[in-house]
């Protein structure tokens, strides 16, 4: 009786830490959120600071495009304004590592803190499609992320939360973000220096787009192989 009394306990504690991460996750958001519309940055002051950095600038502009997609600001902002900052070809680069990081950093902290209170609670419904998000492949993360359905950051921490693979939500992540990675950082650049840009810098994002769609293609035809294919 008093080993299941302390089981019983020991369960409810776990419980309970498992509501206060997932609270404390809940506040980490709206404290970004809040965030985003009270801070006003200086945009003006961004092209000094990069020439200040010099050659440790690739280097912030990654951890810091990261840490700003982690805090919810939209990654389309983020790659336009790098893109006016180290060109198309340099803001695109910088803009997809900074996404990979990103995404592993919302996802850990969505696993973390999130994953417990979820898969205590996930039923019925809710748990066919927990179990798909654990299933899921490159190519499922890949059509979640061109779905509007929220901004990189929250999508991440929204990952962590399920039972996704870390492997495949990372390397979709970065694969869905390359077409637009270059078309935005194009435009950046065009903005920033309207006379000096040349458009065929612009090439990278068609290919951006065929390189996906050849992905995306080869992957369906994997998926659709793999269940044709008859159970051992």
């Amino acid at each position: 009786m008093l080993r299941q009394l302390s089981d019983v306990r020991f369960r409810s504690l776990l419980r309970q830490r498992s509501v206060l991460r997932f609270g404390s996750l809940l506040l980490i958001l709206g404290l970004f959120g809040l965030a985003l519309l009270l801070v006003q940055p200086d945009l003006a002051a961004a092209p000094r600071l990069v020439d200040r950095l010099g050659p440790a600038a690739p280097v912030a502009a990654v951890l810091g495009g990261a840490l700003l997609m982690v805090a919810l600001v939209p990654r389309t902002l983020i790659t336009v304004a790098w893109g006016a900052l180290f060109g198309p070809l340099g803001g695109a680069g910088y803009t997809l590592a900074a996404a990979l990081v990103a995404a592993a950093l919302g996802f850990t902290v969505g696993r973390l803190l999130g994953r417990d209170f979820v898969a205590e609670r996930v039923r019925g419904r809710l748990a066919r499609l927990d179990g798909w998000f654990s299933r899921q492949s490159v190519f499922g993360v890949i059509t979640v992320r061109l779905l509007p359905i929220g901004g990189f950051g929250l999508v991440s921490y929204g990952y962590g939360t399920t039972g996704a693979r870390v492997v495949p939500f990372l390397i979709g992540s970065v694969l869905a973000s390359v077409p637009s990675a270059f078309g935005y950082a194009a435009i950046g650049a065009a903005v920033a220096n309207p006379d000096e840009f040349n458009w065929l810098s612009v090439a990278p994002a068609s290919f951006g787009l065929i390189a996906a769609a050849i992905l995306i293609t080869r992957w369906r035809r994997a998926e659709q192989a793999h269940r044709r294919s008859p159970a051992p």
